[in-house]
């Protein structure tokens, strides 16, 4: 329980919020309780210098004389005026019962006045200020006496009692609020992270086509949608792969099988001739080298998905293009195809030169393979800062529902036609994935007379651009 998400929002508001309330219900109190000391002080201490003042023109002090001057003094509200002489002795006192005139008294503040300080002090205590405050009483810079007021003041301390009990109340509320706030907001913000923990773990199960269903605006809601995001993405290679698995383990087991039944022929024919068993041993290398072509290209395939390429150079395309067209000529003059080029020089792309010859190699060896008794034209040049390498048949075309799928992985538009030519139906996507790392890209279109046109383009390397 301690674990959860939700538990630690929801305790993180609360001590938060506690801590707000504390400081809510001990500074403004003891912000007040200062203020309350300083006025009382000051009030004290004023009345105390008036009560003085009346004394100062006295030579020395005695009951008589202290009793007329203070019966002058205005009333103060104060709750006790002790005077005493030089040596400490009462003689006034405004407590009527219990009074100390005649005794001799030794408070504090009394003894600092004596000694020719002013003295003042303010406390709170029991649901009462209690303030007193001192003064010595001059004549000709000589102590005479002193004077000592005390105020016992309740009102005030009613006064900020009410302000604790105000700001308890309000705290209760506060408190009680926050609190309901947090379980809700913690449990609103751990639900939709639930919901999304709950996608990630059915995802991870296999299932690949749950979506974490989170509405909002929030960082949590951008969170799901990249999520579904990503999982849109994985499902689509997860269905990719298991589609090339299946195709690659058909297209293996097409030529194996072959294999198989001729030899198991071979072997169990009695008395096979020479011609016939030279003929079946044939058809096992034929089998055997499409089955190489096929174990080729899915390393290649394999390599490209694995980003496993070697490093670019400047390559000049022109080269790539003369070796190509020498290669297939003899295969093209076999089907009775025209096989002709039209190259420009200076075409130079980074790349490597391997992967310019599986591209121009695979692009003319699937034209020529459906163009027999055609013609097939290659062009090379340079448009609009790009390499671009057009392969041109007057073969039967592409038709339009297949034109976006004919670089997916073993897709074929004839299959028997496409096996009967030999293909793997991994050329062209060895194409495209080439041309996709490199930063260029290809495309198949009809021709309006017959035919297809395949155009590769790559980007033009700095070394090929003329002054």
């Amino acid at each position: 329980m301690w674990g959860s998400l939700q538990v630690k929002f929801g305790l993180s508001y609360i001590c938060i919020i506690a801590a707000v309330l504390l400081l809510l219900n001990t500074y403004p109190l003891l912000e007040s309780q200062n203020m309350v000391f300083h006025s009382k002080v000051a009030t004290m201490q004023s009345s105390v210098s008036v009560m003085v003042y009346s004394l100062s023109g006295l030579d020395r002090l005695n009951e008589e004389n202290v009793a007329a001057a203070m019966a002058v003094v205005e009333e103060t509200g104060l709750s006790r005026i002790l005077v005493t002489d030089e040596a400490g002795k009462v003689l006034y006192d405004t407590r009527e019962t219990g009074s100390a005139v005649g005794d001799y008294v030794f408070f504090s503040e009394i003894v600092q006045a004596l000694l020719g300080y002013d003295a003042s002090s303010c406390i709170y205590r029991n649901g009462a200020f209690r303030s007193r405050a001192s003064s010595p009483v001059l004549y000709r810079n000589q102590i005479i006496g002193a004077v000592y007021a005390y105020e016992y003041d309740t009102g005030q301390a009613e006064l900020l009692l009410g302000l604790q009990e105000n700001l308890l109340k309000l705290s209760a509320v506060i408190g009680g609020v926050v609190l309901v706030l947090s379980l809700f907001l913690s449990k609103a913000l751990t639900k939709k992270i639930g919901r999304l923990l709950t996608a990630i773990r059915q995802v991870r199960e296999g299932a690949y086509s749950h979506r974490a269903d989170i509405g909002g605006h929030d960082e949590i809601a951008q969170i799901a949608q990249e999520f579904n995001s990503l999982t849109d993405r994985l499902q689509t290679t997860e269905n990719a792969r298991r589609r090339f698995v299946s195709d690659a383990s058909h297209e293996l087991k097409t030529p194996l099988a072959a294999i198989r039944l001729l030899s198991d022929s071979i072997l169990q024919t009695d008395g096979i001739d020479p011609a016939t068993t030279r003929e079946f041993v044939a058809d096992i290398g034929r089998e055997a080298e499409r089955l190489s072509r096929i174990t080729e290209d899915l390393l290649r395939l394999t390599r490209l998905d694995s980003g496993v390429l070697d490093p670019p150079t400047e390559v000049e395309v022109l080269p790539v293009v003369e070796q190509v067209m020498r290669m297939m000529s003899l295969v093209a003059q076999e089907k009775g195809v025209d096989l002709t080029y039209d190259a420009a020089e200076g075409c130079v792309v980074q790349a490597t030169r391997d992967e310019i010859h599986q591209v121009v190699y695979n692009l003319v060896d699937n034209a020529v393979k459906y163009s027999a008794g055609g013609a097939v034209q290659v062009s090379l040049g340079i448009e609009d800062g790009q390499v671009a390498l057009r392969v041109a048949d007057n073969g039967p075309g592409i038709p339009e529902e297949d034109l976006s799928r004919i670089f997916e992985r073993f897709y074929r538009v004839d299959k028997a036609r496409s096996r009967a030519a030999g293909g793997t139906g991994l050329g062209l996507s060895i194409v495209s994935d080439t041309m996709r790392r490199r930063g260029g890209t290809v495309e198949a279109v009809n021709r309006p007379q017959g035919g297809a046109v395949f155009t590769a383009r790559w980007p033009q390397a700095k070394g090929g651009e003329t002054a």
